[in-house]
């Protein structure tokens, strides 16, 4: 149908625009933090790229729902602006019409979110912590030149290397001094290299087959202890490497899982396919309630309901992770709301009408 797919082409258009905005905006930050990373030798330059492209990927699922809500919203606002919606309306083309043409064009749109959600996302996810952990480790040794000291967690600990392996992973001949409770520590090895736990994200230097030396600086009572292998932690993991693990799960590990963490990654990755349709239909009927002129009231009016919306959604999913709430109330609640506000916008029109008709039917014979 010729209406159909001028719709179609009006949210397509705006759809591209709006999300290649987003999409710039967002990446634009990521890129200037990545090169200053760059800078100051905490990331290989080769690296960046990688990262930033990746990371871009990782990023779509919160952009999506909120580019398509946005296209619909200034598509319709446009044909409404322009009386073509009033003109559709007198050749009994109504906001049925409207909705199905929404749905339609929205549900092909979903297969794109689909396979970003639920398998491009968080495989992208999983090449950036790989990748970052790639970095660390190469910044590590890096920022570690033989025969110059090399300062971490803020000047507590102080390293100083002879020498570095011909491959840059094993440190030779290598001074640690550590300050910690008025106390003096000064380790020496003849071999170190750096390691990563999984699970806390700490970082810490691994010494081989040499001795270590504590006490107070200017007393004489130093402890000397001969050591096989030790262990000094010298900078301590980010506190969102659980929840960044966490989107890197693949869909086929979530799906069955009776962790609480697991069902929450899951329903927010299924929210987002939802939130694309719901979203698109509140902005079909927004637009019916355009105050006159006030051209961008429908469109202040939708991003304050997407807001409550997105919040509601990120509240209840980290309910549902510390199991304050059953799994089968989860994030359902949000969209069932969400359905109850479209049902009372789309009949409130006919509500309004048979309420008038019924007042004026109530004052006709009072007059008489």
């Amino acid at each position: 149908m010729i209406i159909e797919r001028y719709i179609y082409r009006e949210i397509f258009q705006k759809l591209v625009w709006i999300l290649g905005l987003l999409i710039l905006i967002v990446a634009s930050k990521k890129f200037v933090d990545y090169l200053a990373e760059a800078a100051a030798g905490k990331l290989a330059g080769e690296l960046v790229l990688r990262i930033f492209w990746m990371n871009t990927l990782a990023g779509l699922p919160k952009l999506l729902p909120v580019s398509i809500f946005i296209a619909v919203i200034l598509g319709f606002s446009r044909l409404a602006r322009d009386r073509e919606l009033v003109s559709l309306s007198a050749a009994g083309i109504g906001r049925q019409f409207q909705l199905q043409t929404t749905v339609r064009f929205t549900l092909i749109f979903c297969i794109a979110v689909i396979a970003v959600v639920f398998y491009l996302a968080p495989w992208a996810e999983g090449n950036v912590q790989r990748l970052k952990q790639q970095a660390e480790q190469e910044s590590d040794i890096t920022g570690i030149t033989a025969g110059q000291f090399k300062e971490f967690s803020k000047g507590d600990r102080v390293v100083y290397v002879e020498g570095l392996s011909a491959d840059k992973t094993e440190m030779n001949n290598i001074f640690l001094q550590v300050r910690q409770n008025n106390k003096l520590g000064v380790l020496t090895s003849d071999k170190a290299r750096f390691r990563t736990d999984e699970k806390s994200g700490n970082r810490f230097i691994l010494f081989e087959d040499g001795r270590r030396y504590v006490g107070k600086p200017g007393m004489q009572d130093y402890e000397v202890t001969s050591y096989k292998t030790y262990a000094i932690l010298i900078e301590t993991g980010t506190t969102d490497s659980i929840e960044t693990k966490l989107v890197a799960v693949p869909t086929r590990e979530l799906l069955g899982s009776a962790s609480p963490m697991y069902k929450a990654e899951l329903q927010w990755r299924i929210s987002s396919v939802i939130a694309c349709v719901l979203l698109s239909l509140l902005a079909v009927m927004l637009n019916q309630f355009a105050p006159g002129e006030r051209r961008y009231a429908p469109f202040l009016i939708a991003i304050l309901s997407y807001f409550i919306y997105s919040n509601l959604l990120g509240i209840s999913k980290t309910l549902l992770k510390r199991d304050v709430i059953p799994s089968f109330l989860g994030l359902w609640w949000v969209h069932v709301l969400m359905i109850l506000v479209i049902v009372v916008l789309y009949y409130l029109p006919s509500l309004w009408t048979w309420r008038r008709r019924n007042t004026n039917q109530q004052i006709l014979p009072a007059e008489q």
